[in-house]
């Protein structure tokens, strides 16, 4: 029986990758995608989704979140994913039309049709998981899983010395989703950094699948240009896609350890911070399952068997 999944995502070159995953993957049976602003505008990552599930000939229903943070100003990633969030590779992103109802009353509508079968995945910052907490916080115990691209296991940031992207953007919501209660799993951008960067000759392998091998690859043009000048990869990589693969298959997942896990929203240095009892000095209960390591070498077959469709 397929794995039933909702995916909240501020779509851009690695989310489209991420929903290439999902929805070419039979074990999964993915109900909506719903969008937040994070690393481009609402309306954009609508649209990026909406194109990508052309491209992998999904009908899947994409829904309008949060256009902004719950209380700050709005920080973008264009500097990473280019204008348009795709790679300003010439993409007809333009006039698709998403589905009717709010990705915060969908997400709550399905957790309550569904106790206990679905797995939220989340790729982009909190601002819908915490805004669908505040107004049904039942559903923090309706979840089968919820698997987050989120912060940093080593806290090292990409945004700042200690917080990631996600995290950095709306890092209220962040703690709300950290305290709820709900079952996390964190997937944070070491992982991505350390296990699951494409080499040139990987993206070379990709491209030559077909199609959708080439347009996962060409849509990186901005962020290859990122990874080399600003996080130092050859290549570059995918943290958004090897969320979604441990949330497919958990043993993609090769270390990770149980933690109490809170979010920095005050530090003067440290704002966005995703602070990890690794040795559990505070003594509170682990709230939070973080992923330490992936399997490199079956994350990179898992995008080639999507990618040759």
């Amino acid at each position: 029986m397929a794995q039933k999944m909702i995916i909240d995502t501020d779509t851009a070159s690695d989310d489209a990758v991420a929903l290439v995953l999902a929805l070419t993957d039979a074990r999964v049976d993915v109900l909506a995608i719903t969008v937040v602003s994070g690393n481009v505008p609402l309306d954009m990552g609508v649209q990026n989704a909406l194109y990508t599930l052309e491209q992998c000939g999904s009908s899947v229903p994409v829904h309008l979140g949060a256009d902004r943070p719950l209380i700050r100003e709005h920080v973008f990633a264009h500097n990473v994913h280019g204008a348009d969030g795709m790679g300003d590779i010439g993409l007809p992103l333009t006039g698709r039309t998403p589905a009717d109802g709010h990705a915060v009353d969908r997400i709550i509508e399905l957790a309550r049709q569904n106790p206990g079968e679905i797995t939220l995945v989340t790729l982009g910052p909190l601002t819908n998981i915490a805004l669908a907490l505040r107004k049904a916080p039942d559903i923090a115990g309706l979840f089968h899983r919820v698997v987050m691209m989120a912060g940093t296991g080593d806290h090292t940031g990409n945004v700042t010395p200690t917080a990631e992207f996600n995290i950095y953007v709306d890092p209220d919501a962040a703690d709300i989703v950290f305290t709820s209660g709900m079952p996390l799993e964190m997937v944070g951008w070491d992982v991505s950094r350390n296990d699951a960067t494409i080499t040139p000759a990987d993206s070379a392998r990709l491209a030559a699948t077909g199609p959708l091998g080439e347009f996962c690859t060409s849509i990186q043009r901005q962020l290859v240009e990122f990874c080399r000048d600003v996080t130092h990869i050859d290549g570059f990589d995918l943290p958004d896609p090897v969320t979604v693969a441990v949330a497919i298959d958990p043993t993609i997942g090769t270390r990770s350890i149980d933690a109490y896990v809170r979010v920095e929203t005050t530090g003067t240095q440290t704002l966005g911070m995703t602070v990890v009892d690794h040795l559990g000095v505070t003594r509170q209960p682990a709230n939070t399952k973080v992923v330490l390591a992936a399997d490199r070498e079956r994350f990179v077959e898992m995008l080639l068997t999507a990618c040759a469709g």
